[in-house]
């Protein structure tokens, strides 16, 4: 819990709810009810353990942020995410409606953990520790096994160092979604990619039959696609992209749109995660997926 005036408020209020939801209590001094609610709030937040934060402003001393927000009777409280407020209540409330109300909007323990082990792993990434990073992430999905996000960092990495069979088994889960879904589509399509690969290509000739294939006939879009999904199975993203676009340049609706919807699913996984920036900034994208994207565009636009 923090005392909040003008002066700090951008920092603890603003800059906070960027990171973790805050909870904003106006009140006064001479407020019975606020007199109530007050140790109602402290204990939630020591309990809640750092999954939101609590403001306290005095609103007689602090006249001007109280105008800010419209305040009109005491207690009120305004929760803010990302900078700007979301929800709130007047009136002392009891404990369970204030956890309720909480429970809204501020993530559960287990998701909060998970978020947590995600973030260690994206570190563990970054250093080119990548045992320590599948740890956190598999622990991130035992813990919340609802985040997908997390489901996802976790399959591709599996993917990525070739352990096919267990991302598959920590796939199954969510592969009902993935129809509607789409990194998680993409998912799907790197692993039929590896599955065709295995059955139907063979071995180090595969590229080498497709390309002759290719030279018989250019709009032999199933073995420019075979080709694909054998540079797919590689992990050489950019060149399996390269052949995609060669089918759209020449038929852009070809199989149900197939080429172009296998493209966006290499754009998901060659994505990097999202890095945090500072308020208010944009984070950069990532010169070759923003590259492909624009050749994308170019060509279905076309």
């Amino acid at each position: 819990m923090i005392d909040v005036t003008v002066e700090n408020f951008e920092a603890e209020v603003i800059a906070a709810s960027m990171e973790v939801p805050v909870l904003v209590d106006f009140w006064a001094p001479w407020c019975g009810p606020c007199k109530s609610l007050g140790p109602v709030l402290e204990k939630l937040e020591t309990e809640y353990a750092g999954r939101f934060k609590l403001a306290k402003i005095d609103s007689d001393q602090e006249q001007q942020l109280a105008g800010m927000f419209g305040i009109r009777s005491i207690p009120t409280c305004v929760l803010l995410m990302g900078g700007q407020p979301v929800d709130g209540f007047t009136g002392a409330q009891t404990e369970g409606q204030v956890r309720a109300f909480l429970d809204k909007h501020v993530p559960s323990a287990e998701e909060a953990l998970a978020e947590v082990e995600e973030d260690l792993a994206q570190d563990a990434l970054a250093e080119g520790d990548t045992d320590t990073a599948l740890e956190k992430l598999q622990h991130a999905v035992a813990t919340d096994p609802a985040n997908d996000d997390a489901r996802f960092d976790y399959v591709k990495l599996l993917l990525q160092l070739g352990r096919e069979d267990d991302a598959k088994v920590a796939f199954a889960p969510v592969i009902a979604k993935a129809a509607a879904s789409r990194r998680l589509g993409a998912l799907k399509a790197w692993m039929d990619a590896l599955d065709f690969v295995a059955v139907s290509a063979s071995g180090a000739g595969a590229e080498a039959e497709f390309d002759a294939k290719i030279a018989a006939n250019k709009r032999d879009f199933d073995a420019r696609f075979g080709r694909a999904r054998w540079l797919m199975a590689q992990q050489r993203w950019t060149d399996a992209m390269d052949e995609l676009l060669d089918i759209l340049m020449r038929d852009k609706a070809w199989s149900d749109e197939l080429a172009r919807k296998t493209y966006v699913a290499i754009l998901e996984i060659i994505e990097p995660p999202k890095v945090k920036v500072a308020d208010g900034q944009i984070p950069p994208e990532d010169p070759v997926v923003a590259s492909y994207r624009r050749r994308l565009s170019s060509v279905v636009l076309s």
